[in-house]
This record gives structure tokens, C-alpha cells and sequence, in this order.
């Protein structure tokens, strides 16, 4: 098991955790963003001083690394980065939408054969999205949606699929189908990080400091067609 330094700010939410053999040790959280510029440097110092206070040597850091807000994953990124070369520890990318997924995975009743569908908030209705099976096998890949009523349907007339995440909320009006489920405030929060992180570490699938780069909401819409999903 490891001591893993734990950094989302993939969303208007800035939170730090550490995790040591699987529990959560120590944790910072603020919902009232974005202002991460202002706090994740605090948060992260808190925690080192932490770890460092009980001799527990540091492992490795892990960053969500997007989709998400441009400004919050270069901040989040660089000050993961500054850690890793700092310490001479190994960093750990970990997709956003995934980890917004976990805690419904750990703590809410959900069918075995439901399908979990994380949402970002983008322009309008235009929400960044992906679908998963209990497993985190992914079963829609990473796409920018408009959405309407007949969004998601070819997957909706198959299964139960449970939304979730800051752009969820705006779909409520117009997803009506009755295997659709909603779930509010769900957010991708560092303390949810550790079970990837745990396993990233035992898989050995590293980062590469010095040319890692997150996953960038505008890289996306520059690269991908927008579409309609139906």
C-alpha cells in the first residue's frame, strides 16, 4: 500500500486528500470557487506538513487530469508537477469523469447491470460526457453532447443509467425516459481519487513529469465535432 498525494480542480471545486493503505488520512475541500489559485497551494502545504509531521513518506501524487476548466487543471497539474519534481516521486493522471464516478460506485444502491453516466457542465445544453459499467469499463467514449429529449436513448431503452455532476442538473427537464435516474451533488472531489490512484500504482501506469498535460475542455472542442447524441 502507498501514501498518495491526492489534487482535483477540474471543476469550481478545490480539493486536496492524502491517502495511506487505502484510507483517507487527511482531506481540504471547498465548494464556494472557483478559487483554486488562492487555495490549492495552501491546501497542499497543509497536507505535506501533515505527512511530513507523522514521518509517513510520500509515494506518489495524483491529479485529475480533465476534462474540465481550462485555468483549474493547469493550476492542479503545475502544482502536482512542483511535488513530484520536489520529492522525486512518480505523478498519477487520472480522468475526471471516472473519478466523479467512483463514489456512487462505493456508497449508493445501484443495480448491477445500471450504466453510470458523468456529466460536466459545458455552454447551454452542451454537456462532456461518458458512460461506465459498474466495473468502470467504458461503454461511451469521452464526447461533447447537445442534449434532448431523445439523448442517450439507444442506451436508456436497454438499461437503467444514472446521471450525475455539475452538468446533469440542466438534462433533468428534458431526459424523461423512465430507466433515466439523477443523482445531485456529485462532484469529482480529491478524497474519491485514492481506489484509481491505488490501483494506477500497483498497475505501474505513471505519467511522465515533464511532458504530462491534462485534458482540456477547449483541446476537446477543437479536435472533436460537436454532435447530437440520440
Amino acid at each position: 500500500m502507498s501514501c498518495i498525494l491526492h489534487i482535483e480542480t477540474s471543476t469550481a471545486v478545490c480539493s486536496v486528500a492524502v491517502s495511506q493503505d487505502t484510507d483517507v488520512i487527511f482531506k481540504k475541500e471547498e465548494f464556494e470557487g472557483p478559487s483554486h489559485a488562492v487555495l490549492l497551494g495552501v491546501f497542499i502545504d497543509e497536507a505535506l506538513s501533515f505527512i511530513d509531521s507523522l514521518a509517513i513518506p510520500l509515494d506518489a501524487v495524483a491529479v485529475s487530469c480533465g476534462p474540465g476548466s481550462y485555468t483549474g487543471l493547469r493550476i492542479g497539474v503545475s502544482m502536482a508537477k512542483g511535488v513530484c519534481y520536489g520529492r522525486n516521486i512518480p505523478l498519477i493522471g487520472l480522468p475526471t469523469l471516472k473519478v466523479l464516478t467512483v463514489p456512487l460506485l462505493l456508497y449508493h444502491s445501484i443495480p448491477d447491470d445500471a450504466l453510470f453516466c458523468p456529466m460536466i457542465d459545458a455552454r447551454r445544453m452542451e454537456v462532456y460526457s461518458a458512460m461506465y459499467d459498474r466495473s468502470l469499463t467504458e461503454v461511451k467514449k469521452i464526447s461533447a453532447d447537445i442534449i434532448d429529449e431523445n439523448s442517450y436513448k439507444e442506451f436508456l431503452d436497454q438499461q437503467p443509467i444514472y446521471f450525475f455532476g455539475d452538468g446533469a442538473a440542466k438534462c433533468k427537464e428534458l431526459i424523461q425516459h423512465p430507466n433515466a435516474h439523477f443523482i445531485d451533488n456529485i462532484h469529482p472531489l480529491a478524497a474519491n481519487m485514492m481506489p484509481l490512484a491505488e490501483r494506477a500504482i500497483w498497475d505501474k501506469d505513471f505519467a511522465d513529469v515533464a511532458y504530462f498535460e491534462p485534458f482540456y475542455l477547449k483541446e476537446f472542442v477543437a479536435t472533436q465535432p460537436k454532435k447530437k447524441v440520440l
